[in-house]
């Protein structure tokens, strides 16, 4: 009794931990289904991308990696067209009711797509997802019934801003407010009653994204929310290694500017991106999936043992 008494917190978890099991499942079964290479790649990388709001975790000398994006992209530019992994990743300083340090990713990438195909297949995933878990085409989470028909709306940044923050992005960029705005005004409004993508973001946020050949203004990347939830992260791939090459250096500059840990360049990744074919690739967060699937709005009810615990 007195061991049952003490683990009462992991023993209220085992609803939780059989969804987000038949949700691990689901996902393999989609992407087998679609003759997907399931990989793995190693989680202690030597230099991670530079991101000015994501800190790796130091891991004698090198660092665990924030994502698996490096790796798998290496792999797309030897030659395989169409790969995914379900992994840890970790991130130092990120605890919260959504976020934790070490959590777990979905990536996957595809040869000869991008960022509009992606959005499809991504819908494709979580329609799947909800078929499997038996769902009927809807989701019910914090009270609201999302419906998981398609299509899925889609509304650019551009628009996002205006229809709810009534200022522009580029406005909310030159004033530093656009991370501000997009969290406490725009964030909240998405996905509530369907899923949407919110997508075409500006060049500045263009992260890995190469940008739109007819509007180089904005990157060719997009965003899945659900009940306002942020879910999922994917881009039509950047192959020109000289101007990725320029964006780590100056958000490697930015970094260091606000005082935190220098990375390497990631040379043995710039010298194979070249290689690379015309792509898109995503990451989505598998804790927050099974959140959304467990009608849960803490990440702790998802994972087996949070870090407090152990």
């Amino acid at each position: 009794m007195e061991c049952r008494t003490r683990n009462w917190r992991l023993a209220s978890r085992k609803k939780a931990l059989q969804t987000r099991a038949a949700v691990l499942q689901a996902v393999r079964g989609f992407f087998q289904r679609r003759e997907y290479l399931e990989v793995e790649t190693p989680h202690r990388i030597p230099a991670p991308a530079p991101e000015a709001h994501i800190d790796a975790v130091p891991a004698g000398g090198w660092f665990l990696h924030t994502s698996p994006e490096l790796c798998m992209k290496r792999l797309l530019a030897a030659g395989y067209p169409r790969i995914f992994q379900l992994c840890h990743c970790w991130r130092e300083g990120e605890r919260g009711s959504r976020h934790i340090p070490e959590f777990t990713m979905l990536e996957w990438y595809r040869a000869g797509t991008d960022y509009s195909g992606l959005m499809e297949e991504t819908e494709a995933l979580i329609q799947s997802v909800a078929r499997s878990l038996r769902r009927r085409g809807r989701l019910a989470y914090g009270g609201r019934t999302i419906a998981l028909a398609s299509p899925w709306p889609r509304i650019t940044v551009g628009e996002a801003f205006v229809r709810y923050a009534h200022t522009t992005a580029a406005a909310a960029l030159d004033q530093g407010l656009f991370d501000e705005i997009m969290v406490r005004d725009i964030e909240p409004q998405l996905g509530l009653d369907r899923p949407a993508f919110l997508y075409d973001y500006p060049a500045e946020r263009g992260s890995l994204a190469r940008l739109r050949a007819d509007n180089p203004s904005v990157a060719e990347r997009f965003e899945l929310y659900i009940a306002g939830v942020e879910l999922a992260n994917g881009f039509s791939e950047l192959n020109d290694a000289a101007e990725q090459r320029t964006r780590f250096l100056q958000e490697e500059a930015y970094r260091r500017a606000l005082g935190k840990r220098p990375y390497p360049l990631a040379e043995k990744f710039l010298e194979e991106l070249h290689d690379m074919p015309g792509a898109a690739g995503i990451a989505l967060g598998v804790d927050r999936l099974v959140m959304l699937f467990a009608d849960t709005t803490s990440i702790d009810d998802v994972v087996a043992f949070p870090p407090e615990e152990l």
